[in-house]
């Protein structure tokens, strides 16, 4: 393989100018994005990338679940391809480089190779896995997830949104059901550049996360059954208070995550009340825990205390108690040769680095399942994501791709 130099950079300009025009596809009202999955504004973004990618002369196949797979083809017709992406879809709130990065590097990753003239041994797929946030239709990851035969297609088809429609009706009516079998294409290796959605690395003054671990996670959906009444005419000592119950478990949890310090985290991102009336004790709440930690050990422990002690509060309060797991995946330790392939391509650029663990979940933790895969992170101010107000340097987007590039080269193998 022919050696890789320091000068082997991708064009931060194009990167960032592309993150820019996708930005301008669902925007948020406070400078951010809404692109959420399987939305019109999602399809006009992936008829965006599309024509990007057809312009540099990729290829395109998607599957049943609507994820796209976009190909550089390699110089050995047999070598499995080197897999390189993220998602565009976006939170209702969500910034503009949450995934996005990770899809559009992997396209200028492509368009520098074409630039340089550069040819691989293996394939290149540059991939925009669908539905990854999971805001619009739970779990997380869910096209990926399907990839690596965690969930099956009839499930993932059949989640609902909040308004009862379900993934597979609006897939179709996007116009993104591909015909490809989910999980049929087989992958020598899988890439994730990301921001780091925590504040880690900017704290550290670091350009480049190695990530060598990602957290495991259980979503715990509760739904919380006890009785309308009026808020001014109830007695305290009559009431059954669904709004109350949730409260003392939003409590516990936090005392849950404390009492499992350190690398524990718990907490509660989403509450939905009904009839959500001022004047009106809620009939049902409906509401999502989500608990993370790389210790699949203490995952499962808190997981079992939770539950446990949510039922207790309901008992006490006379309320019913449901829980669903609506998302879960154990603690992943990414391939330690592509793990060393990031450190090394950092230190041979000269960008500072540290290892990290991923925080949130990504579909390169799906993808894990099925080949040796690893992510990059790049810092982002404040460590604020989720947020219209996530911000990232085009310093920052293009070492994170620089690295990207090298780490996809070693990998994939450069011919001449």
């Amino acid at each position: 393989m022919a050696a890789l130099g320091q000068n082997l950079r991708i064009n931060p300009d194009r990167l960032w100018d592309s993150l820019m025009d996708m930005a301008k596809i669902g925007p948020g009202i406070a400078g951010g994005n809404n692109r959420q999955t399987l939305t019109d504004a999602d399809a006009e973004g992936r008829r965006l990338f599309q024509s990007w990618c057809e312009d540099a002369g990729l290829t395109m196949g998607v599957d049943k679940m609507g994820t796209m797979f976009l190909t550089r083809p390699g110089t050995d017709p047999d070598a499995l391809p080197v897999y390189v992406g993220s998602h565009l879809d976006t939170q209702p709130t969500g910034g503009k480089y949450d995934g996005v990065l990770g899809v559009l590097a992997g396209l200028e990753v492509v368009r520098t190779l074409n630039d340089l003239g550069i040819r691989t041994k293996h394939p290149i797929v540059v991939t925009n896995w669908a539905n990854e946030e999971g805001a619009r239709f739970a779990p997380a990851m869910l096209a990926s997830g399907v990839f690596a035969r965690v969930h099956s297609l009839d499930y993932a088809y059949g989640r609902k949104d909040p308004e009862g429609k379900t993934y597979g009706e609006e897939l179709k009516r996007i116009g993104w059901v591909g015909g490809e079998e989910v999980g049929a294409r087989k992958m020598h290796a899988y890439f994730e550049l990301h921001i780091e959605q925590g504040p880690i690395l900017e704290a550290e003054t670091k350009q480049i996360g190695v990530v060598t671990h990602c957290q495991g996670l259980w979503w715990l959906e509760f739904t919380l059954t006890g009785r309308e009444a009026h808020t001014g005419s109830t007695p305290m000592n009559l009431r059954v208070n669904a709004g109350l119950a949730m409260a003392r478990i939003m409590e516990m949890v936090q005392t849950v995550a404390m009492e499992n310090q350190p690398g524990a985290v718990g907490g509660v991102g989403q509450v939905n009340f009904s009839p959500n009336s001022r004047n009106v004790l809620p009939g049902k709440v409906v509401f999502t825990v989500d608990i993370r930690t790389p210790d699949l050990a203490k995952l499962n422990a808190m997981r079992a205390r939770i539950e446990k002690e949510a039922a207790e509060i309901c008992e006490a309060l006379g309320v019913g108690c449901a829980v669903e797991a609506v998302g879960h995946f154990d603690p992943v330790t990414f391939d330690p040769k592509l793990v060393a392939s990031v450190r090394a391509a950092a230190e041979r650029l000269g960008y500072s680095h540290m290892d990290l663990i991923s925080g949130a979940g990504h579909d390169a933790c799906w993808a894990a399942k099925v080949a040796p895969a690893t992510m990059i992170m790049c810092p982002c101010v404040g460590g604020l994501s989720h947020n219209e107000a996530e911000e990232i340097s085009k310093d920052w987007a293009g070492a994170g791709c620089d690295v990207l590039l090298h780490a996809v080269l070693e990998t994939a193998e450069v011919v001449g």
